[in-house]
């Protein structure tokens, strides 16, 4: 049985402006996103991903194109009329407003009875954890907290769909990722179907279902985010989720060599001419510079990042490559800046790309 779609948009194109000064920051963009999922957008600023996010709330209509929920075209209708909530990068919480009060604002304004209302604030808060913050302001909240708030106060009117748009940069690093493993199980519990927009590739593999990401207002790649790490479509895609390495050669006959004449390990069917070769640095192996099948290489430099070290190095046509080595418990890899190397990829790793 196939799953339930919740949100669908249909070549949705969004421009700016008119004539010579037109700016299309959506470009006929068509996505299809499950009920009960976390689907995120992400992408570097200006792809698009916040626009698309707009046209599903209701906040922009489309130019061109359509929005539909559970089937239903909803282009034109206002973001009132949709059962979808917007969680924003500010909180934007009343400040005379209580924790509970905040949270039952939209319950109110919605005409509902003070016992629905009272009965959703107690089981946001519990949802939440703020119990025992039911009647603090947000000045006397942590950002954590804040966002809290601001998540119950979305999810009260029980949504089809909460649309969260960089819901996390503001804070640090720790708490971000406290509110992530916090947003996942918010999901789970909930079932609602959640659309996230971010532009950090981490928080996306971390926390989603499925990831589209984007690019100069076209999606590139939708898949799950093992799919989206270990497939890239294309160089961009490769390039921006996550560290990797470019190395530039030809296939030829089912051969794949490197501009410098190393036979590679490589399935290259189905691609002929110039190709780019992508691997990641953890699929990367240093062994014996005499040791065989082992492309010769030099050590350039090496940061230590306390789980792990990075070794940067130089082949021999000048092409830079990093290994992501795992440390010991005395955190030495016994490596230093000039020493001479070999190097291999693991069995799959390298992934060919046209250029």
């Amino acid at each position: 049985m196939g799953k339930t779609i919740a949100v669908e948009a249909r070549a949705a194109r969004k421009d700016y402006g008119t004539g010579a000064q037109t700016v299309r920051a959506l470009n006929e963009v068509s996505v299809r996103i499950d009920q009960g999922e976390f689907f995120t957008l992400l992408g570097p600023s200006g792809c698009g991903k916040t626009t698309l996010l707009r046209l599903i709330a209701g906040f922009e209509t489309p130019t061109a194109g359509q929005i539909l929920l559970d089937g239903q075209d909803i282009t034109a209708d206002p973001p009132n009329l949709r059962p979808i909530n917007t969680v924003f990068q500010s909180y934007a919480l009343f400040p005379h407003l209580s924790v509970a009060e905040n949270i039952g604002f939209g319950l109110q304004m919605m005409g509902r009875p003070k016992a629905e209302v009272h009965q959703a604030i107690e089981k946001m808060l519990a949802l939440v954890q703020l119990e025992s913050l039911a009647s603090r302001k947000p000045q006397q909240l942590s950002g954590g907290q804040q966002q809290r708030v601001a998540l119950a106060r979305a999810l009260a009117p029980q949504p089809r769909v909460l649309l969260l748009d960089e819901p996390l940069s503001a804070l640090d690093l720790k708490l971000r990722k406290e509110m992530q493993r916090e947003l996942k199980r918010l999901q789970a519990e909930t079932g609602i179907t959640f659309i996230f927009v971010t532009h950090d590739q981490e928080e996306a593999l971390t926390m989603s279902d499925r990831i589209a990401v984007m690019h100069s207002g076209k999606i590139l790649q939708v898949g799950a985010p093992r799919e989206i790490y270990n497939q890239p479509v294309d160089r961009f895609v490769a390039d921006f989720i996550g560290e990797t390495n470019f190395l530039s050669g030809r296939a030829d006959a089912g051969k794949a060599r490197l501009s410098s004449g190393e036979a590679l390990s490589v399935d290259v069917a189905g691609h002929a001419g110039e190709v780019t070769f992508a691997v990641r640095p953890e699929q990367v192996t240093i062994c014996a510079a005499d040791e065989a099948n082992c492309l010769a290489a030099t050590i350039v430099e090496t940061v230590y990042f306390g789980t792990d070290t990075h070794c940067h190095m130089r082949l021999g046509d000048g092409t830079h490559i990093v290994a992501r080595l795992q440390n010991a418990p005395s955190g030495e890899i016994g490596l230093a800046r000039g020493d001479a190397v070999g190097l291999r990829f693991e069995p799959g790793a390298l992934q060919v790309l046209v250029q």
